[in-house]
């Protein structure tokens, strides 16, 4: 009863939310207490939330002071070179634009952190894709498959969860399964590639002069969240030309012309843009700001404190120095103060869910059916079932819940058959492109919320992307002879 409740609250609250007939904090909130009633063990839902609460606090902490952190970078202008540089390349070339897309995705995640990687790539990429009317749930499909990829690095969480739960070492997992993960990234370029193809379809190419010349036409607006001293951005009002303009064709790909996509709204007006005379620049401070973020990822991949800490301090003194003033420090928080209101609520509300899930056995119990129901035929190929169960079982729960508390089994029954232990954690991190779009991942409510999109439209987009990405990464392994 409780496998079959468990999956049938996963499914209530994916239909509802892609269905947008109830928004994610709700859903996460709502969903779970009523089958916790139904499970009959609602006297005990204070317990498993306050549990969900204090597992997931760390994170929500992170996430608060990274995306300060980030946004104060973002203001002094840290990030203004790399976006004049990408749209320099680019040419307003909506193809270059979406493969540089899961490019800088890929180079960021080398850090290890799918909340900064989201972070950096949505600053870097927004202001070039509200300016040509490009589809954002291209740009969050493609960031979140980009570092499901590289989320396997040792120091990403997976494989270290992997080994430890196996009890094998870290580097003797992750470097042979290098070329299928190449393989893999290749995929999401090529299909970034495809996607940026559709676009270009869809809204014609233009060149840097001709997106510069429309600029200058179209009226400004406030920078940032109306905070004082801020500059102005000059924010395109028309269809981005070339073939018919937004929402012309009629290959447009999924979620073009979703909320956030087709025209600019008065939320989005606080993104933040490249003009060079904003108030809150500070090219002065410019290495400064360069060195303290570098020595912050640094001090993230080398483990020299925990991230919450990190990031705690690192907002503090990006805030200190750069605006030394105390209504110049409030006024940065205050612009920011929506971003960091709504990814943070959107994590303690998953702490609900996550919460009753575990805290009611429906977890357990799901697992345990989906190992149950492997045919004894199949013991021989358990590596190609781990593989393919990655998918759907680091979709519906957390990383650790799954390597902790499946895989082991998994390895058990397939050592009784010959397959090595290697063979089966190389597999268990086939699912990671598409677990990095679960609604259980904190970090795709950076990505979404940052970006404006529903994380509905994001989820319909993805999915079906994301699987063939780690079918594509299972077929590249068990060709090498890896899995």
């Amino acid at each position: 009863m409780l496998t079959i409740l468990g999956f049938a609250m996963i499914a209530t609250f994916l239909v509802l939310i892609m269905m947008k007939k109830m928004s994610p904090i709700a859903a996460l909130v709502l969903i779970p207490a009523l089958f916790c009633v139904f499970v009959g063990k609602g006297a005990h839902l204070g317990d498993y939330v306050l549990d969900g609460v204090t597992d997931l606090a760390p994170t929500a902490a992170m996430l608060m002071f990274a995306i300060v952190y980030f946004g104060v970078m973002i203001d002094v202008g840290l990030f203004d070179p790399i976006v004049r540089g990408i749209l320099k390349f680019c040419k307003a070339d909506p193809m270059r634009i979406v493969v540089g897309t899961a490019l800088l995705a890929a180079i960021v995640s080398l850090d290890g952190d799918g909340s900064t990687t989201f972070m950096i790539t949505v600053s870097a990429m927004y202001p070039l894709y509200k300016r040509l009317k490009m589809s954002l749930v291209v740009m969050t499909g493609v960031a979140a498959m980009a570092n499901g990829v590289m989320n396997t690095l040792p120091w990403g969480g997976p494989t270290a969860r992997a080994a430890t739960a196996l009890k094998l070492d870290a580097s003797d997992i992750f470097v042979p399964m290098i070329p299928a993960l190449l393989v893999g990234l290749l995929f999401v370029f090529v299909l970034s590639y495809v996607l940026g193809v559709r676009e270009r379809r869809r809204l014609g190419v233009l060149t840097l002069d001709d997106v510069l010349e429309e600029e200058k036409e179209t009226e400004t607006v406030l920078v940032g969240s109306g905070g004082p001293g801020d500059g102005k951005v000059s924010m395109r009002k028309g269809a981005a030309g070339g073939a018919g303009g937004a929402g012309s064709g009629t290959d447009a790909p999924e979620g073009a012309g979703d909320s956030g996509d087709s025209t600019d709204s008065a939320g989005d007006n606080g993104f933040q843009g490249l003009d060079p005379n904003r108030a809150t620049l500070r090219p002065k401070l410019y290495w400064f700001n360069a060195l303290l973020t570098f020595s912050l990822l640094t001090a993230m991949i080398m483990e020299w404190l925990p991230i919450p800490v990190l990031f705690l301090i690192g907002a503090a003194l990006a805030l200190s120095v750069n605006f030394p003033h105390i209504p110049d420090q409030k006024a940065r928080l205050a612009a920011h103060a929506d971003n960091v209101l709504n990814v943070s609520g959107m994590v303690f509300a998953a702490a609900v869910f996550t919460g009753v899930l575990q805290g009611t056995g429906m977890v357990d119990q799901m697992a345990k059916w989906m190992v149950d129901v492997i045919p004894g035929s199949m013991g021989p190929h358990m590596a190609l079932v781990t593989g393919i169960l990655s998918l759907p079982l680091t979709y519906f729960m957390s990383n650790d819940g799954f390597y902790f508390g499946v895989l082991p089994v998994l390895a058990e029954a397939g050592a009784a058959h010959g397959v090595t232990p290697l063979e089966m954690a190389r597999a268990s991190l086939v699912g990671q492109p598409l677990h990095m779009s679960s609604p259980l991942v904190p970090a795709v409510y950076v990505l979404v919320g940052m970006a404006k999109v529903e994380f509905g439209d994001h989820t319909k987009f993805v999915v079906k992307w994301a699987a063939l990405t780690c079918l594509v990464i299972l077929g590249a392994g068990m060709l090498f002879g890896i899995i």
